[in-house]
């Protein structure tokens, strides 16, 4: 559509006196890539027309080292990828007054999606979803760690969700559930986790893209305004092996015919739920590596640490993997996957849920038996995760799950994690221990 179709949109930013908009792509590891464009220009030629960035993105390590991509290398030429404004996307950042934010879908040099794009990646997926008429709610719940410019907790002592026990984060943590709403974000609360300085604020569901944007966007704009009160924040999930890890729990439920499809379970998941629930617990084995991957995350994935161990389920119970909310006539009925850590890809994690959730319906796969009680100890027959890194790699470059996400992408994304893997063991990695090049490398970059 031309500029003038444009007009509502250009009058809001002018109301809020943006001079700059950024456009945006999340890369593989879900941080915002892209470009700074004045307000005129953006207007004049990049809303309609979008911009150029380097294909090299989509095949960067946390740090921006190239590893070796057989789709993307010096023999390819690094080419371009053209990013395509969503208008639809577009945020006001009132943490920086005069900025806003689009984001992007990526094309590549023929003008289809890029396959290598995680935006793509879940697009994919929702468009199954949507062509057997299901429409995917979503929400993440992130925890982080809110550290001081050394890099040591912000406290150094564990208070759960205490309102009364040391309030000198709290300026913080006000702007940033500030900067959130301004965002466009439903912020329902935040409160202390169960580790010293670790810190969770809450967005409320939205459709399973928008809630990707949000937690790619969220990760961002907390980080900006912690460095503006002197703080640092961590989303790498295991930072010291003696205190709690931080983990991104993802949240989906299924609408048809703008109702929850899951509200007639009552103590039980109903037909629909059941297949959702089995085709993750399915893949579960497989989505290891895109809930871990790093090295590093690995280590989160121990007894008695809120992270499951296990691939089982339950209904309000945190010790499994997939906690299903099943109160009867409940519109907010719905399955929690409680694998990833907190540096996974919101957008990769949600795709293969999508996917392996849409394996289990189109499969009428039935969940096995339902994990009561203590499932760190008595997990019964169900199948524990690897805590080995490279074992994962090898799980998911050789499962069904990696075909249904899409081969060229599966191998770039395993090519990416094989270097890892390689440094890690080069850097003394080994067991529980987080050593301080793991810190180094994933502290500031998770």
């Amino acid at each position: 559509m031309g500029t003038a179709d444009h007009s509502d949109l250009q009058a809001h930013l002018a109301s809020h006196d943006i001079h700059t908009v950024e456009v945006a792509v999340p890369d593989t590891h879900s941080h915002l890539r892209g470009k700074r464009v004045p307000v005129g220009r953006f207007w004049s030629a990049v809303a309609d027309d979008g911009v150029n960035i380097a294909d090299a993105v989509f095949a960067m390590d946390l740090v921006n080292d190239l590893p070796d991509n057989e789709f993307i290398n010096m023999d390819s030429g690094y080419l371009d990828t053209h990013l395509v404004p969503d208008l639809s996307t577009t945020r006001i950042l009132t943490h920086r007054p005069g900025y806003a934010l689009v984001f992007c879908d990526a094309k590549n040099e023929h003008g289809d999606p890029h396959p290598l794009a995680p935006r793509t990646v879940l697009t994919e997926q929702l468009d199954r979803c949507r062509a057997k008429g299901l429409d995917v709610v979503a929400a993440t719940e992130m925890e982080a760690f809110l550290l001081d410019m050394d890099g040591n907790p912000a406290q150094d002592f564990i208070q759960y969700s205490s309102l009364t026990v040391d309030l000198r984060a709290e300026a913080a943590l006000y702007d940033m559930r500030q900067a959130l709403i301004g965002a466009g974000m439903d912020v329902e609360s935040s409160n202390a986790e169960y580790g010293p300085g670790q810190i969770e604020i809450n967005v409320g569901p939205a459709d399973a893209l928008t809630t990707a944007d949000n937690t790619a966007l969220y990760k961002s704009i907390v980080k900006q305004v912690a460095a503006a009160h002197g703080y640092r924040v961590t989303f790498m999930p295991k930072p010291w092996e003696e205190h709690s890890g931080s983990g991104m729990h993802i949240h989906t439920s299924l609408n048809q015919d703008g109702k929850n499809a899951f509200a007639s379970s009552d103590g039980a998941p109903n037909e629909l739920m059941g297949a959702w629930l089995a085709g993750q617990l399915e893949h579960a084995t497989a989505m290891t590596l895109l809930a871990a991957p790093t090295p590093n995350g690995m280590k989160r994935i121990r007894p008695y640490t809120f992270a499951p161990t296990h691939v089982n389920w339950g209904l309000d119970n945190r010790t499994v993997l997939a906690r299903c909310i099943t109160e009867a006539g409940s519109s907010a009925n719905r399955v929690e996957f409680r694998l990833a850590g907190a540096d996974a890809n919101p957008y990769l994690m949600l795709a293969a849920i999508l996917a392996a959730g849409l394996d289990g319906i189109e499969r009428s796969l039935v969940p096995g038996t339902m994990g009561v009680g203590d499932q760190y100890t008595n997990p019964g027959a169900a199948t524990p995760f690897t805590t080995d890194y490279t074992e994962s790699v090898t799980a998911f470059s050789q499962s069904p799950l990696g075909g249904l996400l899409g081969d060229m992408f599966t191998r770039s994304y395993t090519s990416i994690a094989v270097a890892e893997d390689a440094l890690y063991a080069e850097h003394g990695g080994k067991g529980d221990e987080v050593n301080q090049w793991e810190r180094d490398r994933y502290m500031d970059q998770a």
